[in-house]
C-alpha cells in the first residue's frame, strides 16, 4: 500500500537538495533555521527547499493547516511528536547498549511506546473534526493499521513480555566478595523494623548526608553478572524477550514514520510565527495560481527581520503592493536605508514561502507560484574568478536569463551600482528589457529614477520619508513616480537652502549690511 503524505497528495520523493544560492539573499536561511530548530533530527531542509508549483498541491498544504488550528488536533499530533521522539530515543539507545539484555529491554520499550503513541493518535484524530485531505486520509489509513492483525499482534505481544518480565522477582544476598542470585520466596521485608529501631533516636530533621549516584546507561560487570543469573532463574520470560526482539526488528510502519517526520513541517513554521502572530502581526493563506500574475498584498512584512525584532514585534512596519494587467516589474526607488532592501526580499520571501504552503506574512494575499526565483544581490569581488565586480554581475545576470523561463521570478538589489551612472543606466534598461521580454516577475531596487518608468510592465514605488523631516525614513514603500528631486528638495528645505528660502536668509543680510 502506497505510503499515505499529509505534505502531498501524490509520492513524491524528497531526496537531497544543496541550498538554493537566493536564500541567504532573502534571508530565507534565516527563517528556515527558525523553523527547524530543535528539529534536527527530522531532516526538514529538504522539504524546505521543495517549492510546490501547483495550485491544488498548495491547497492539500493549507487544508491540514487550517486542520491543525483546532488546538484539540494540534494537541494530539504535538502529543503523538513527542511520543515518538521517545520512542526514538530509547531505539537509538538500544542500538549502542552492548549488553544483550539491556538493549532488548529498551527495545520493547520502544515497541510499547510505538503501539502507545500510534493508539492515542487515532483514537484523537477518530474524534476530531478533520477537513483536510491529508490527515482525513491519514485517519483512515491508522484506524485500519490499529485493527490489524500486524498491529495487535505487536501490541499484545510487547504488553505479555513486558507483563511477565514486570513478574519477576529476586533476591541479591551481598557478603563480603561473595553475591548470590535466588528466586525471592516471600522473605520477610525488615525494612520496617529498622526503621522503627531507629525511629526512636530522631532529634528532628537531619542533615543529608546522601550524595548523588550518576546514572550510567551502561551496565557494569556486576550488574550485567546479576542480570545473567536472574536469566537462569526465569528462562521462559527472557526467551519470550529474545524472541520478540528477534521477531519485529523492524516494528515501525512506513506511513507511521512518514507523518511522524513531515508533521514537523508544519508544527515547526507554526512554532516559529507563534510569538509574532500573539503580539498582532498578521498572517494569512494566499490565494495562489500559477497561471494568472496578478499579484496583490497588502501589509505585508520581512519575516526574517520581524524575527530578529522579538519582542518589539510592534516596531514591524508593512507595505502593500499590486501588479495588474501588463504589470511585471515593481521597480524601488528612494532614499539610501528607507526599507527598499527590506521590501525586495519581503517580495521574494512571500512567493516562496508561498509556493511551500505556508500561511504568509501579510494580511491579505495573492501570489504567483515561479517556477524558479533568481536573486541578484552585490557580493563581494571572487579573486578566483580573475574578474571585476561590474564583470561578476554580468555574468551571474547572464546565467539567470539563461536559465529562467517566463513563470520566473526575479529580485534585484542595488545591482550594477559598481559602475557609473550613465553604464549603469544603460545595462538596467537592457536588463528590464530582458525581463520585461520573458514576462517574468520582479522587483529591482535602483538609485536610478529613469528606470521606474522605462516600460509599460514597470511600476514606480518609492522609499519615503517624514514629511516635516525628511532625514528620517518611514520604511514605509509606497505606490508613486519615482521623483529624486522631492527628496532633494526635502533636505534642502530642512536645512533652509530652496530658492525662495536662500533669496529671504540674503535679503535679510543686505538689510542688517544696510
Amino acid at each position: 500500500m502506497p505510503v499515505i503524505s499529509v505534505l502531498h497528495a501524490q509520492p513524491v520523493a524528497a531526496g537531497t537538495r544543496p541550498e538554493p544560492s537566493f536564500f541567504r539573499d532573502l534571508n530565507l536561511d534565516q527563517v528556515c533555521a527558525g523553523i527547524t530548530v530543535g528539529r534536527e533530527r527530522y531532516d526538514l531542509a529538504p522539504f524546505l527547499r521543495m517549492p510546490l508549483h501547483d495550485a491544488a498541491a498548495v491547497e492539500y498544504r493549507h487544508e491540514v493547516l487550517r486542520d491543525l488550528e483546532n488546538p484539540g488536533t494540534a494537541g494530539a499530533v504535538t502529543e503523538f511528536a513527542n511520543r515518538m521522539r521517545a520512542v526514538r530515543e530509547n531505539l537509538a539507545l538500544a542500538r549502542k547498549l552492548r549488553y544483550q539484555y539491556q538493549r532488548e529491554s529498551w527495545f520493547l520499550s520502544a515497541a510499547r511506546g510505538y503501539c502507545a503513541a500510534v493508539s492515542s493518535l487515532t483514537a484523537a484524530l477518530g474524534r476530531a473534526e478533520l477537513a483536510s485531505t491529508g490527515l482525513t486520509a491519514l485517519r483512515d489509513y491508522l484506524a485500519g493499521y490499529v485493527a490489524s492483525a500486524a498491529f495487535t499482534g505487536l501490541a499484545d505481544e510487547a504488553s505479555g513480555v513486558a507483563g511477565a518480565l514486570d513478574g519477576v522477582t529476586y533476591c541479591v544476598n551481598i557478603k563480603g566478595p561473595r553475591v548470590t542470585v535466588t528466586r525471592y520466596e516471600e522473605e520477610a521485608d525488615f525494612s520496617a523494623d529498622v526503621v522503627a529501631t531507629f525511629e526512636r533516636f530522631a532529634r528532628g530533621a537531619g542533615k543529608d548526608y546522601r550524595g548523588s549516584l550518576r546514572n550510567w546507561p551502561e551496565m557494569d560487570h556486576v550488574e550485567e553478572w546479576i542480570a545473567d543469573r536472574v536469566a537462569k532463574l526465569f528462562p521462559a520470560e527472557f526467551a519470550a524477550l529474545d524472541e520478540f526482539c528477534a521477531r519485529h526488528g523492524g516494528f515501525e510502519d512506513e506511513t507511521v514514520t512518514a507523518f511522524d517526520r513531515e508533521i514537523q513541517f508544519y508544527l515547526g513554521y507554526l512554532d516559529f510565527i507563534a510569538p509574532m502572530k500573539a503580539a498582532g502581526l498578521e498572517f494569512c493563506y494566499p490565494r495562489v495560481s500559477a497561471d494568472d500574475k496578478e499579484t496583490e498584498v497588502a501589509g505585508g512584512f520581512d519575516l526574517a527581520l520581524a524575527a530578529k525584532l522579538a519582542p518589539r514585534f510592534h516596531d514591524m512596519v508593512t507595505n502593500d503592493f499590486r501588479l495588474s494587467g501588463p504589470e511585471r516589474i515593481i521597480v524601488v526607488t528612494g532614499p539610501n536605508h528607507g526599507g527598499k532592501t527590506t521590501f525586495a526580499r519581503m517580495f521574494g520571501q512571500l512567493h516562496y514561502l508561498a509556493s511551500l504552503g505556508y500561511p504568509v506574512p501579510a494580511a491579505t494575499a495573492r501570489l504567483f507560484l515561479p517556477d524558479q526565483v533568481f536573486a541578484h544581490f552585490e557580493r563581494e569581488e571572487d579573486l578566483a574568478t580573475l574578474r571585476g565586480k561590474l564583470a561578476d554581475e554580468l555574468a551571474r545576470m547572464r546565467d539567470a536569463f539563461t536559465a529562467a523561463t517566463g513563470r520566473s521570478l526575479f529580485v534585484m538589489n542595488e545591482s550594477f551600482s559598481s559602475t557609473t551612472l550613465r553604464d549603469a543606466t544603460f545595462i538596467g534598461e537592457r536588463v528590464i528589457d530582458t525581463m520585461t521580454g520573458l514576462g517574468v516577475l520582479g522587483v529591482y531596487v535602483t538609485f536610478i529614477d529613469e528606470l521606474a518608468s522605462s516600460t509599460a510592465a514597470c511600476v514606480s514605488m518609492v522609499g519615503t520619508v517624514r514629511p516635516d523631516d525628511p532625514a528620517e525614513r518611514t520604511y514605509k514603500v509606497v505606490r508613486r513616480p519615482a521623483d529624486g528631486l522631492a527628496y532633494a528638495e526635502a533636505i534642502a528645505r530642512k536645512y533652509r537652502l530652496t530658492y525662495p528660502q536662500l533669496k529671504d536668509r540674503i535679503a535679510s543680510l543686505s538689510v542688517g549690511a544696510a
